[in-house]
Protein backbone atom coordinates (compact mmCIF):
# COMPACT_ATOMS: atom_id res chain seq x y z
CA UNK A 1 0.00 0.00 0.00
CA UNK A 2 1.36 3.41 -0.95
CA UNK A 3 2.34 5.70 1.91
CA UNK A 4 0.62 9.07 1.81
CA UNK A 5 2.91 12.02 2.43
CA UNK A 6 2.14 15.67 3.10
CA UNK A 7 3.78 18.94 2.24
CA UNK A 8 3.01 21.54 4.87
CA UNK A 9 1.43 24.57 3.25
CA UNK A 10 0.44 22.67 0.11
CA UNK A 11 -2.20 20.23 -0.98
CA UNK A 12 -5.39 19.98 1.02
CA UNK A 13 -6.90 23.33 1.97
CA UNK A 14 -6.38 24.24 5.60
CA UNK A 15 -9.61 24.18 7.56
CA UNK A 16 -8.50 25.26 11.02
CA UNK A 17 -5.87 27.91 10.24
CA UNK A 18 -3.08 27.94 12.79
CA UNK A 19 -0.91 30.23 10.67
CA UNK A 20 1.22 32.44 12.87
CA UNK A 21 0.42 30.43 16.00
CA UNK A 22 3.07 28.88 18.21
CA UNK A 23 2.34 25.52 19.83
CA UNK A 24 4.06 23.42 22.48
CA UNK A 25 3.51 19.66 22.29
CA UNK A 26 4.89 17.45 25.04
CA UNK A 27 5.46 13.76 24.46
CA UNK A 28 5.91 14.61 20.80
CA UNK A 29 8.41 11.89 19.97
CA UNK A 30 5.81 9.26 19.11
CA UNK A 31 2.15 8.32 19.15
CA UNK A 32 -0.51 10.95 19.78
CA UNK A 33 2.02 13.68 20.51
CA UNK A 34 3.91 13.21 17.28
CA UNK A 35 0.74 12.91 15.20
CA UNK A 36 -0.56 16.15 16.72
CA UNK A 37 2.71 18.01 16.23
CA UNK A 38 2.68 17.04 12.56
CA UNK A 39 -0.98 18.05 12.28
CA UNK A 40 -0.39 21.43 13.91
CA UNK A 41 2.53 22.09 11.57
CA UNK A 42 0.45 21.16 8.55
CA UNK A 43 -2.03 23.82 9.61
CA UNK A 44 0.71 26.46 9.72
CA UNK A 45 1.73 26.45 13.39
CA UNK A 46 5.32 26.79 14.56
CA UNK A 47 5.80 23.88 16.92
CA UNK A 48 8.02 23.23 19.91
CA UNK A 49 8.21 19.44 20.05
CA UNK A 50 9.23 18.20 23.49
CA UNK A 51 10.39 14.84 24.82
CA UNK A 52 13.00 13.51 27.23
CA UNK A 53 14.39 11.33 24.42
CA UNK A 54 16.59 13.51 22.22
CA UNK A 55 16.84 11.20 19.22
CA UNK A 56 13.10 10.78 18.71
CA UNK A 57 12.26 14.43 19.26
CA UNK A 58 14.88 15.55 16.77
CA UNK A 59 13.38 13.12 14.28
CA UNK A 60 9.93 14.67 14.77
CA UNK A 61 11.28 18.20 14.30
CA UNK A 62 13.28 17.21 11.24
CA UNK A 63 10.25 15.53 9.67
CA UNK A 64 8.28 18.75 10.06
CA UNK A 65 11.09 20.91 8.67
CA UNK A 66 11.71 18.58 5.70
CA UNK A 67 8.04 18.94 4.77
CA UNK A 68 8.25 22.72 4.81
CA UNK A 69 6.99 23.41 8.34
CA UNK A 70 8.62 25.07 11.32
CA UNK A 71 9.63 23.23 14.48
CA UNK A 72 12.32 23.13 17.13
CA UNK A 73 13.22 20.13 19.32
CA UNK A 74 13.00 20.66 23.07
CA UNK A 75 14.66 18.03 25.23
CA UNK A 76 13.26 17.96 28.75
CA UNK A 77 11.82 15.73 31.44
CA UNK A 78 8.31 17.08 32.08
CA UNK A 79 8.69 16.29 35.79
CA UNK A 80 11.81 18.48 36.11
CA UNK A 81 11.06 22.09 36.99
CA UNK A 82 14.30 23.62 35.70
CA UNK A 83 14.22 21.68 32.44
CA UNK A 84 10.62 22.62 31.70
CA UNK A 85 11.25 26.28 32.48
CA UNK A 86 14.22 26.28 30.10
CA UNK A 87 12.26 24.48 27.37
CA UNK A 88 9.30 26.86 27.45
CA UNK A 89 11.61 29.88 27.64
CA UNK A 90 13.58 28.59 24.65
CA UNK A 91 10.44 28.12 22.58
CA UNK A 92 9.15 31.63 23.31
CA UNK A 93 12.57 33.17 22.64
CA UNK A 94 12.69 31.39 19.29
CA UNK A 95 9.22 32.25 18.00
CA UNK A 96 8.27 35.25 20.15
CA UNK A 97 5.00 33.95 21.60
CA UNK A 98 3.00 30.95 22.74
CA UNK A 99 -0.62 30.28 21.75
CA UNK A 100 -1.32 26.57 22.13
CA UNK A 101 -0.21 23.98 24.66
CA UNK A 102 -0.86 20.27 24.22
CA UNK A 103 0.11 18.67 27.55
CA UNK A 104 0.30 15.12 26.31
CA UNK A 105 3.36 13.49 27.90
CA UNK A 106 2.56 10.55 30.14
CA UNK A 107 3.24 6.95 31.05
CA UNK A 108 1.14 3.96 32.03
CA UNK A 109 3.69 3.05 34.67
CA UNK A 110 3.33 -0.03 36.84
CA UNK A 111 -0.04 -1.73 37.05
CA UNK A 112 -0.31 -3.91 40.14
CA UNK A 113 -2.65 -4.62 43.07
CA UNK A 114 -2.60 -1.70 45.51
CA UNK A 115 -0.94 -3.76 48.27
CA UNK A 116 1.85 -4.75 45.88
CA UNK A 117 2.33 -1.38 44.16
CA UNK A 118 5.50 0.10 45.64
CA UNK A 119 5.80 3.76 46.72
CA UNK A 120 8.52 4.48 44.16
CA UNK A 121 6.32 3.02 41.40
CA UNK A 122 3.40 5.17 42.52
CA UNK A 123 5.63 8.25 42.64
CA UNK A 124 7.01 7.69 39.14
CA UNK A 125 3.54 7.63 37.60
CA UNK A 126 2.33 10.62 39.63
CA UNK A 127 5.47 12.64 38.85
CA UNK A 128 5.34 12.09 35.10
CA UNK A 129 1.61 12.34 34.51
CA UNK A 130 0.44 14.84 37.09
CA UNK A 131 3.49 16.85 38.14
CA UNK A 132 4.50 16.91 34.45
CA UNK A 133 1.15 18.41 33.45
CA UNK A 134 1.37 20.94 36.28
CA UNK A 135 4.90 22.04 35.33
CA UNK A 136 4.01 22.31 31.65
CA UNK A 137 1.13 24.65 32.42
CA UNK A 138 2.92 26.44 35.27
CA UNK A 139 5.61 27.63 32.87
CA UNK A 140 3.40 28.09 29.80
CA UNK A 141 0.46 30.02 31.23
CA UNK A 142 2.34 33.32 31.82
CA UNK A 143 3.03 33.43 28.07
CA UNK A 144 -0.52 32.41 27.12
CA UNK A 145 -1.90 35.23 29.25
CA UNK A 146 -0.41 37.80 26.89
CA UNK A 147 -2.92 37.16 24.11
CA UNK A 148 -5.09 34.25 25.22
CA UNK A 149 -4.81 30.77 23.81
CA UNK A 150 -5.77 27.14 24.13
CA UNK A 151 -4.65 24.30 26.39
CA UNK A 152 -5.47 20.67 25.67
CA UNK A 153 -4.54 17.90 28.12
CA UNK A 154 -4.37 14.19 27.36
CA UNK A 155 -6.18 12.16 30.03
CA UNK A 156 -7.87 8.79 29.42
CA UNK A 157 -11.11 6.87 29.68
CA UNK A 158 -9.42 5.29 32.73
CA UNK A 159 -10.28 7.29 35.81
CA UNK A 160 -12.94 9.33 34.02
CA UNK A 161 -15.42 6.76 32.69
CA UNK A 162 -13.92 3.32 33.22
CA UNK A 163 -12.48 1.76 36.35
CA UNK A 164 -11.87 -1.83 35.26
CA UNK A 165 -8.21 -1.80 34.19
CA UNK A 166 -6.73 -4.20 36.69
CA UNK A 167 -3.99 -2.67 38.81
CA UNK A 168 -4.11 0.74 37.12
CA UNK A 169 -4.85 2.70 40.29
CA UNK A 170 -1.93 5.14 40.04
CA UNK A 171 -2.48 5.72 36.33
CA UNK A 172 -6.25 6.20 36.70
CA UNK A 173 -5.75 8.56 39.63
CA UNK A 174 -3.55 10.82 37.51
CA UNK A 175 -6.03 10.77 34.65
CA UNK A 176 -8.94 11.68 36.92
CA UNK A 177 -6.85 14.50 38.36
CA UNK A 178 -6.06 15.83 34.89
CA UNK A 179 -9.77 16.12 34.11
CA UNK A 180 -10.33 17.99 37.38
CA UNK A 181 -7.33 20.21 36.63
CA UNK A 182 -8.70 21.11 33.20
CA UNK A 183 -12.08 22.04 34.64
CA UNK A 184 -10.59 24.08 37.47
CA UNK A 185 -8.29 25.96 35.13
CA UNK A 186 -11.04 26.55 32.57
CA UNK A 187 -12.70 28.77 35.16
CA UNK A 188 -9.50 30.30 36.54
CA UNK A 189 -8.08 31.23 33.14
CA UNK A 190 -11.25 32.26 31.33
CA UNK A 191 -10.70 35.93 32.20
CA UNK A 192 -7.40 35.70 30.30
CA UNK A 193 -9.19 34.26 27.24
CA UNK A 194 -7.43 30.93 27.71
CA UNK A 195 -9.51 27.82 27.00
CA UNK A 196 -8.70 24.51 28.70
CA UNK A 197 -10.05 21.18 27.48
CA UNK A 198 -9.11 17.53 27.89
CA UNK A 199 -9.16 14.54 25.54
CA UNK A 200 -9.84 11.09 26.96
CA UNK A 201 -8.70 8.40 24.53
CA UNK A 202 -9.59 4.75 24.79
CA UNK A 203 -7.44 2.08 23.15
CA UNK A 204 -5.23 3.80 20.58
CA UNK A 205 -2.54 2.30 18.35
CA UNK A 206 0.41 3.77 20.24
CA UNK A 207 3.43 2.16 21.88
CA UNK A 208 2.29 2.96 25.42
CA UNK A 209 0.67 -0.45 25.93
CA UNK A 210 3.92 -2.16 24.94
CA UNK A 211 5.71 -0.14 27.60
CA UNK A 212 3.21 -0.83 30.39
CA UNK A 213 4.62 -2.75 33.33
CA UNK A 214 2.29 -5.29 34.95
CA UNK A 215 2.70 -7.40 38.05
CA UNK A 216 0.12 -9.91 39.29
CA UNK A 217 -2.76 -7.98 37.75
CA UNK A 218 -4.86 -11.16 37.57
CA UNK A 219 -5.36 -10.82 41.33
CA UNK A 220 -7.03 -7.43 40.81
CA UNK A 221 -8.95 -8.35 37.68
CA UNK A 222 -12.73 -8.68 37.43
CA UNK A 223 -13.52 -11.21 34.66
CA UNK A 224 -15.46 -9.92 31.67
CA UNK A 225 -16.00 -11.35 28.20
CA UNK A 226 -16.56 -9.29 25.05
CA UNK A 227 -16.94 -11.89 22.27
CA UNK A 228 -17.42 -9.24 19.57
CA UNK A 229 -14.75 -6.93 20.93
CA UNK A 230 -14.84 -4.22 23.57
CA UNK A 231 -15.05 -1.25 21.15
CA UNK A 232 -18.62 -0.97 19.81
CA UNK A 233 -17.68 1.01 16.68
CA UNK A 234 -14.81 -1.18 15.56
CA UNK A 235 -14.89 -4.45 17.50
CA UNK A 236 -11.28 -5.11 18.40
CA UNK A 237 -9.68 -2.42 16.25
CA UNK A 238 -8.01 0.40 18.15
CA UNK A 239 -8.34 4.04 17.22
CA UNK A 240 -5.41 5.85 15.63
CA UNK A 241 -3.10 8.59 16.83
CA UNK A 242 -4.13 10.64 13.80
CA UNK A 243 -7.79 10.50 14.86
CA UNK A 244 -6.90 11.86 18.27
CA UNK A 245 -4.74 14.54 16.61
CA UNK A 246 -7.75 15.73 14.60
CA UNK A 247 -9.71 16.17 17.83
CA UNK A 248 -6.86 18.05 19.49
CA UNK A 249 -6.55 20.30 16.43
CA UNK A 250 -10.23 21.18 16.65
CA UNK A 251 -10.06 21.96 20.38
CA UNK A 252 -6.91 24.05 19.90
CA UNK A 253 -8.37 26.04 17.02
CA UNK A 254 -10.76 28.99 16.89
CA UNK A 255 -13.48 26.63 15.70
CA UNK A 256 -13.77 25.54 19.35
CA UNK A 257 -13.73 29.13 20.60
CA UNK A 258 -16.76 28.63 22.91
CA UNK A 259 -15.64 25.26 24.31
CA UNK A 260 -13.75 25.13 27.60
CA UNK A 261 -13.63 22.88 30.65
CA UNK A 262 -14.83 19.98 28.55
CA UNK A 263 -13.60 16.37 28.57
CA UNK A 264 -14.07 14.67 25.19
CA UNK A 265 -13.96 10.88 25.04
CA UNK A 266 -12.51 9.46 21.84
CA UNK A 267 -12.86 5.71 22.20
CA UNK A 268 -15.40 4.33 19.74
CA UNK A 269 -17.81 3.79 22.62
CA UNK A 270 -15.36 1.61 24.57
CA UNK A 271 -15.94 3.40 27.87
CA UNK A 272 -19.68 2.80 27.62
CA UNK A 273 -19.35 -0.96 27.83
CA UNK A 274 -16.18 -1.77 29.79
Amino acid sequence: MAVRTWRFGHGRRRRHGLQGKVALVTGAGSGIGKATALRFAREGAMVGVLSHTESEIRETAEEIVRAGGKAIPLVADVADDAQMKAAVTGLVETYGRLDIVFANAGINGMWAPIDELQPEEWDRTINTNLRGTYLTLHHAVPHLKRAGGSIVITASINGSRTFTSAGATAYSATKAAQVAMAQMLAVELAKHKIRVNVVCPGRIDTEIQDNTQRRNTEEAKVPADYPEGSIPLTGCKAGTSEEVAELVLFLASDRARHITGTPVWIDGGQSLVV
